[in-house]
């Protein structure tokens, strides 16, 4: 067992040095630290939980990953290891049947929560104190913020000063959501955000076969050894979407807008109905998302109700063409509807309009399934990897309803012969 005089350089690399300082002095209330294989940042986390949970009596932790399987190997062990290096192993109590680690003196409780179902995630009750940190190992393997701050809303509840810790690998396609929301979180004064990589780690603390195999693969696949281990955001070349910004759009925007245009995608069995409102600024080429409905299962009854909402001027929409018996119910319900034209290569020719602008701006609280699908959009590869020459019809009904919209702003252009292109062809 270690010593309780352990000193914290021997536990933390230096590169978390000010990281450290700024949780202790509780100057952020989120952490968000990124980074490649072998930065240690899922061990800073885990020593900095227990040095808070010592530091105060009323704090416990809630540590969650996406799918519950993976909680025993991975952050279990991360926080049995903390326990073990700080020197408290006899202080504390971990049972598996429930994943749970309780401080024996004190009652305080760090559980762990799978989140397939982020609604069902519920808070805990404790024996005393409140979840003061939250940490989410993995973040990339979450869908979305919008799932996160579902969860965030039931558990930071009952105390001062929690803190939230994000941990992940940055995923290789700079549209992936972690990716994009990091860089909005960096905006914001109360959130910190770090970048570690294997470098400023001891290299005995990780060992000469890490550090071969390292070295190995920057040799062999640059690309590859930045992304894995330099924890760099590298693209995958099959992203289809590059002009995307999210930001919120602001109601003083929305009360300028004045080229607004709705379109419609049917929900079909399992899929959803998608229904967009944006506008088109066509003298600076910017397309801005501001209004979605999209949900699996609405009766057209439902869906009309929720689309006069948004669309109180009853203004018209133009919805597929494939179900023609759906556009006249909507009609019977009072909808001004119009359908889409479609025609040979209309998907290559919307998704090329898509792409030539020179941005589109989707506001994530407002439109978050939007976001999710214009950001993760990517061409699909075959056995061999080799990008196809086709765009995906799945996990597209915001880009499609869209695309009916503005059928009118893309008449003028003909459908033109699309090539796709890998990132790394475009390298200099």
């Amino acid at each position: 067992m270690a010593e309780k005089n352990v000193q914290l350089t021997d536990v933390i690399a230096p590169a978390f040095y000010p990281y450290h300082q700024a949780v202790k002095d509780g100057l952020f209330s989120s952490c968000w630290l990124k980074g490649g294989r072998g930065s240690t940042k899922s061990s800073v986390i885990s020593v900095e939980i227990i040095l808070g949970i010592e530091k105060d009596p009323n704090a416990n932790a809630v540590i969650l990953r996406k799918v519950a399987e993976t909680l025993r190997e991975s952050v279990y062990e991360q926080m049995l290891w903390a326990i073990d290096i700080l020197g408290l192993t006899d202080e504390y109590h971990a049972s598996v049947k429930p994943l749970r680690i309780t401080k024996i003196k004190t009652g305080q409780r760090i559980i762990f929560k799978g989140a397939e179902k982020p609604k069902k995630v519920k808070a805990s009750k404790f024996r005393r104190g409140y979840a003061k940190f939250i940490w989410y190992e993995e973040v990339d393997e979450f869908n979305s913020m919008a799932e996160i701050r579902t969860i965030n809303q039931s558990l930071g509840r009952g105390g001062p000063n929690i803190t939230i810790f994000y941990s992940f690998n940055p995923p290789e396609s700079n549209t992936n959501w972690v990716n994009v929301e990091v860089e909005q979180q960096k905006l914001r004064n109360e959130v910190y955000v770090h970048h570690s990589d294997y470098t400023t780690v001891p290299p005995e603390w990780l060992g000469e076969l890490f550090i071969q195999e390292a070295e190995h693969l920057k040799k062999t696949n640059r690309d590859k050894y930045d992304h894995e281990y330099m924890g760099e955001i590298t693209g995958t070349g099959a992203e289809v979407f590059k002009n995307v910004t999210v930001r919120a759009i602001t109601d003083d925007e929305i009360a300028s807008f004045d080229k607004v245009k709705r379109g419609l995608d049917h929900g079909y069995a399992g899929d959803p109905m998608h229904y967009t409102g944006n506008h088109f600024d066509s003298t600076r080429r910017k397309l801005y998302i501001f209004q979605e409905i999209q949900k699996v299962g609405l009766s057209n009854l439902k869906a009309t109700n929720l689309i006069k909402d948004l669309n109180p001027d009853n203004e018209s929409i133009t919805a597929d063409s494939a179900e023609p018996r759906t556009n006249n119910e909507f009609k019977e319900l009072g909808l001004k509807i119009s359908a889409a034209k479609k025609g040979p290569g209309s998907i290559e020719h919307g998704v090329k309009w898509l792409q030539d602008l020179e941005e589109i701006i989707i506001d994530p609280y407002r439109c978050p399934n939007t976001k999710r699908e214009f950001t993760t959009y990517e061409l699909e590869r075959d056995n061999n990897g080799n990008l196809k020459g086709n765009y995906p019809d799945h996990n597209n009904h915001s880009i499609d309803a869209v695309r009916y919209s503005r059928e009118d702003d893309m008449k003028n252009k003909k459908p033109a012969k699309v090539t796709i292109t890998p990132n790394w062809m475009n390298r200099r």
